[in-house]
């Protein structure tokens, strides 16, 4: 029988480590909680929070169905109108500086106070697929707009020399250059789509049908539900850990042959 080598026990041994160390907080917080017999109404206990999970499922997987369906929503379109706009952008400086001040402002005024605004305005469910996609929109725009500027200017310059189009260019050498940046910016953005989403149902405060999960932490805080509380929390941040472990890997899967930040 072959024995593994120190190298490959190492790198064993490093991708088990992150499970290992949140599993010994688990288990330090399930110890804490019972030697100290805290109450569930302060502070719950993991395992109360997984049988929470289970019992209340219903009803907390119907508000996360909602609130992935404005994150992914918002981040579609913050994808998809980002992208274009860089297009622009790449191609007129005069429309970005007549346009990226806007961009700037919507990014640094806190959503939170955009909220209750836009629900002046919009119905609730649309003012919180907006906020989403404010927050989530910038980075994806920034992203992709230094990503097309940032081809090699010597290969921009042979494909000049060679009398290639503009969309030759734009196709063969701009785009895929900024694949790395754009998917980078769809990574930061996933995680702000779903803050934006959880601020915003927190602040359209809709109840019943189509209430997502800010709202039934909100709602289990009222009546002092903490385990369910805590249940919504473990949701979303396993949502933002998905998202960002989605584009992670779709990351390697386009730039794993050829790009140095995943061939390393």
């Amino acid at each position: 029988m072959t024995r593994a080598s120190p190298p490959a026990l190492r790198r064993a041994a490093e991708a088990l480590a992150p499970a290992l160390v949140f599993c010994a907080a688990l288990v330090a917080w399930e110890i804490l909680v019972r030697v100290r017999e805290i109450p569930p109404y302060i502070l719950p206990s993991p395992s109360l929070i997984g049988a929470t999970l289970r019992s209340d499922w219903p009803v907390l997987s119907s508000a996360l169905w909602v609130t992935l369906k404005t994150t992914f929503t918002a981040l579609f379109l913050a994808g998809a109108g980002g992208l274009a706009l860089a297009l622009l952008f790449a191609r007129w400086r005069w429309v970005e500086r007549s346009l990226f001040p806007f961009a700037v402002v919507l990014q640094v005024t806190p959503i939170i106070a955009i909220a209750p605004l836009l629900l002046v305005y919009l119905e609730a469910g649309t003012a919180v697929l907006v906020c989403a996609f404010i927050v989530a929109f910038f980075p994806v725009l920034s992203n992709a707009v230094l990503g097309l500027r940032s081809a090699d200017r010597n290969l921009v310059e042979l494909y000049e020399l060679y009398g290639a189009t503009r969309w030759q260019q734009l196709r063969l050498l701009r785009l895929p250059s900024a694949l790395p940046y754009f998917l980078g910016g769809l990574r930061i953005g996933g995680g702000l789509a779903l803050i934006g989403a959880i601020v915003a149902e927190i602040a359209a405060g809709a109840a019943g049908r189509g209430a997502g999960l800010a709202f039934r932490i909100v709602e289990a805080g009222y009546r002092l539900n903490v385990p369910r509380m805590f249940a919504a929390l473990a949701l979303v941040s396993l949502t933002g850990v998905a998202i960002f472990v989605l584009f992670s890997v779709l990351s390697k899967a386009l730039l794993g042959r050829w790009h140095d930040s995943e061939t390393r």
